[in-house]
């Protein structure tokens, strides 16, 4: 599994994530808003135990430490074959 989250952004993450729940469950926005509060807290929570962020990814970034080699492509594709 690829890893791209270092330790202080998990821990950032974490804590944003607890921030945006006790939000939510005090109902500090009402409506829509409050939907966006514990989605963001879930996104967050699922990509700090994850250590992978789909974002940092796409865009060949990372905070882990850990270098990646520059030759190989980001996103790798194959060509379909049409007749």
């Amino acid at each position: 599994m690829m890893h791209n989250v270092g330790k202080i952004d998990r821990i950032i993450r974490l804590s944003l994530a607890l921030v945006l729940a006790v939000l939510y469950y005090l109902n500090i926005a009402n409506g829509q808003y409050n939907t966006y509060f514990i989605f963001g807290a879930a996104l967050l929570l699922i990509t700090s135990m994850r250590q992978c962020c789909p974002l940092y990814a796409l865009f060949g970034f990372g905070t882990c430490g850990i270098a990646t080699d520059t030759k190989e492509p980001i996103i790798k594709t194959r060509k379909i074959k049409l007749k």
